[in-house]
Parts: C-alpha cells; structure tokens; sequence
C-alpha cells in the first residue's frame, strides 16, 4: 500500500483546485498561475469537506498501485507550485566561460568552437547574477527538466571542477597524474 497515496493534499490558502470527472482532468489555480493534469483511468480524485484533496485507486490492477502515489505527489507539487513557485541554481565555473540571456534565448560559452544556445521554454524565469543561473517556474517538472538539460551540456569534470554544478552540490575532485622518478 502507498505511503504516499494515503496522505491528503492540503491545499495552501489561495489556492483552488477544479475537478472534471468526465476529462479525467485536474486544474490548480494561485496566485502565481495555474496548472493543468490529466490523471489516469484506475484513479479518481476527491475533495474532502475540510477542503483537502484525497487521491484513491480504483482498479486493482499493478498500474492503479504505481500510479497512485505518482498522481498525489503532482498533485501536492502542482498546488505548492502556483502558491509559491519552484527555483533551481546552476554555478558555472571555469575559465573564460561565460553566460546571458539574449530574449527567449540562453547564450552560453563554453569552451567550445561555438556559442551553445538554449531556448528558454514558456512558463519559466531565467536570471544571471554573476557566475549563478537561477531559474524559477510553477512547475516543478519544467524546472528540474530544463535545468538538467542546461547541466548537461558542460557538467562539471572532476580534476579541476570546471562546468555547471547546482548550488551546494559536492565535487569529489580526483588526482591528476603525477610525475614519476626516472625509471
């Protein structure tokens, strides 16, 4: 039995969700936007007297049991979404690498022959301040997404620890090869 698919949504004051039962769609409104789900067929959504929202499996087949805690847990990330937002950082170092935002458009260069561009999806803020991209979004889906995506193009590597890493992330920097005494 899921733990998660157990627990109620509460919903965070401001923030209103709408079920259609028939579009098997849920639809989160707040202050910060809204945010649309379409859940599957062996699940059903209900809202509680107290206002919460109670996630229920109602077929007995092993895709009702996975799903179950998947849908409660993009529920709960939907309502904290458009209440208060998601945010990602990325720290960019090395030398002569360097970043902007250019309109729609992230202009980074890397090391490369060329400048690698990004396009900045709908829905999400990006902002540089120094060496330090932040990316702020209602979904946390999108967030995480895009900014793995920026990650991959130049992850940092581990002997001098050059590349994107998130803020607070733990480089484990390996030795390099050392001189050796004549043989």
């Amino acid at each position: 039995m899921s733990r998660i698919g157990k627990q109620l949504i509460i919903l965070p004051s401001g923030v209103s969700a709408q079920i259609a039962e028939k579009e098997r769609v849920i639809t989160v409104k707040g202050a910060k936007g809204e945010l649309s789900f379409n859940f599957g067929y062996e699940i059903e959504i209900k809202t509680e007297e107290s206002g919460a929202l109670r996630v229920e499996k109602t077929g007995k087949t092993s895709l009702a049991k996975a799903l179950w805690g998947t849908v409660r847990a993009i529920v709960a990330n939907m309502a904290e979404g458009v209440s208060q937002g998601f945010q990602k950082q990325l720290e960019l170092n090395g030398v002569g690498y360097k970043m902007n935002v250019a309109g729609k458009k992230l202009v980074m260069s890397l090391g490369f022959s060329h400048s690698v561009e990004k396009e900045i999806p709908q829905g999400l803020e990006v902002s540089i301040e120094k060496n330090v991209l932040t990316v702020k979004g209602i979904d946390k889906q999108l967030v995480g997404q895009w900014t793995a995506e920026v990650r991959a193009l130049k992850k940092v590597e581990p002997y001098k620890g050059k590349g994107f890493r998130y803020v607070g992330e733990e480089v484990i920097k390996k030795e390099g090869k050392k001189a050796g005494a004549g043989e």
